[in-house]
């Protein structure tokens, strides 16, 4: 393996957190790439407008404000695609409707429920806030507004220990009872804003809306965190028509162990690997094959969604591509059977108080590397091929891998690859980067593993997959670039 000295651990981590910080709901998590991707001189496209294409240019495009697809063209007659797939949305707790809850006159809490399987203990008794999206009404139509309460603002407090002495033996906690958070006592509200609606830079386009069926002006609650976020985004609160707003944590991200071995932050699954491929695809050349970044939301909730895995985003995009280029719908399906797929989603790392939950011979850990992940049932994609395939470009970047299986009596879940086949069916390959406490509001994870895969990403985009047939693919590299290790290029 090569010096360990080329990958900057400490710049990408401080990177990494920096994001993470940043992007407390899945909107602020892609318009962050977004913002990444134009600094770069990659072109927005717009799915509702025509796309001209040309070689050599880097183009992007979003859906629903919450998933991202980018990719490069090398050249006309490009070989294939090589993906790399994770998703922007982490379990969370969202805002219902009508959200503020009186208490004996005294205390108002928010009404939330939960999105996706998370960990509820380690929400309580933490600093919280909210961020998500607005729709406000514009006099054309609607827009969209990204928010972001950028202070403490609220707490789901834990039952004191002398009013549960068994909490310690084992607690199941109900989501509507026990995980509403304290927002205010009785009589707290908020300034009026000024009125203000515009939608700022990056906002969508208006569309038509905004009216009810007689023609007036629809009237929203006017609570006191209604009328809070309309003065955070600078708008009436009667000009704004509905939310998505979700509680998010206000530990920020940090380094620690000994030797700063760890990272900790909300988010890391799998904002973690949306951010390392980023960076692969940004410092990635491709020669033959075009590099596609993409990121899909609603991973958490089954994927079946218009911006999710099991949504038709990424045919769309790709189709969309090999017509640009000016090929028949048999040369897109035969690039697709010169197309690679990395799945990449968060994996677990053996535990240092729970060894035993871990497979006997398949044990990855946090800064081990990059974790291959298989499953005989096929929640992951991996087989041999891919497999292969994926440990010969992990070698080439000269970053460590292992191996994750579930232990054979307990069911692990599933992630982007088996769902996002339905639609796109090229060979893929289950990976993620080893973490800690998975589905936690505050995550950790080992110090060099971002990096490993951002390297590992950035020989992904740049290589083109031929295939010749089942069980038969090519490995072509750039001009100019050796394999680190001898390679063979043919499996």
């Amino acid at each position: 393996m090569m010096s360990e000295k080329r990958f900057a651990f400490d710049e990408v981590n401080q990177e990494l957190l920096a994001f993470l910080d940043d992007s407390p709901s899945s909107f602020h998590a892609v318009a962050n790439m977004v913002q990444m991707l134009e600094d770069a001189g990659l072109t927005r496209l717009k799915e509702g407008q025509p796309w001209s294409l040309e070689p050599g240019k880097g183009y992007y495009v979003t859906r629903n404000d919450s998933a991202l697809i980018a990719f490069k063209i090398p050249r006309k007659d490009f070989t294939g695609f090589q993906i790399m797939a994770s998703h922007s949305d982490s379990p969370v707790f969202k805002v219902k409707a009508s959200p503020e809850m009186e208490v004996d006159k005294h205390y108002v809490r928010l009404n939330v429920e939960r999105y996706g399987g998370m960990l509820c203990a380690p929400w309580m008794d933490r600093p919280l806030s909210v961020a998500g999206r607005i729709v406000v009404q514009t006099g054309s139509g609607v827009c969209t507004k990204l928010v972001k309460i950028d202070r403490d603002l609220l707490v789901i407090p834990n039952l004191a220990i002398h009013m549960n002495r068994e909490v310690n033996d084992g607690y199941k906690y109900n989501a509507q009872k026990d995980m509403l958070p304290l927002f205010a006592c009785c009589g707290g509200g908020a300034k009026e804003p000024d009125r203000d609606v515009s939608c700022g830079k990056g906002a969508d386009k208006a569309v038509s809306g905004g009216r009810d069926g007689a023609g007036k002006p629809e009237e929203p609650s006017k609570g006191a965190l209604w009328r809070l976020i309309a003065r955070e985004a600078g708008v009436d609160p009667k000009d704004i028509l509905d939310m998505d707003l979700l509680l998010y944590n206000r530990m920020k991200g940090t380094v620690l162990g000994l030797n700063g071995e760890f990272i900790a932050s909300a988010r890391l699954d799998d904002l973690q690997c949306a951010f390392a491929s980023l960076k692969g695809f940004l410092a990635a050349v491709p020669a033959e094959s075009v590099p596609v970044h993409c990121v899909l939301d609603n991973e958490e909730v089954g994927s079946t969604t218009r911006q999710g895995a099991a949504s038709t985003f990424l045919k769309d995009v790709l189709m969309r591509i090999s017509s640009a280029m000016g090929r028949s719908q048999e040369e897109y399906l035969m690039a697709l059977a010169s197309s690679f797929m990395v799945s990449a989603d968060n994996a677990h790392s053996v535990h240092p108080n729970q060894p035993d939950k871990a497979d006997p011979t398949n044990r990855p850990y946090m800064n081990g590397g990059i974790v291959i992940k298989y499953s005989a049932n096929q929640k992951y994609t991996t087989d041999a091929i891919s497999g292969a395939i994926f440990r010969t470009i992990c070698r080439r970047a000269g970053v460590p891998y292992q191996i994750f299986t579930n232990r054979s009596d307990m069911l692990g879940g599933s992630t982007l690859g088996n769902i996002s086949g339905t639609q796109v069916a090229v060979s893929t390959v289950d990976i993620g980067l080893p973490q800690l406490a998975m589905h936690s509001p505050y995550e950790t994870a080992g110090a060099k593993d971002t990096a490993y895969l951002a390297e590992a990403a950035k020989v992904l985009f740049a290589t083109a997959v031929r295939g010749n047939g089942d069980g038969s693919y090519e490995l072509v590299w750039p001009e100019g670039q050796d394999s680190h290790n001898g390679l063979w290029q043919t499996l």
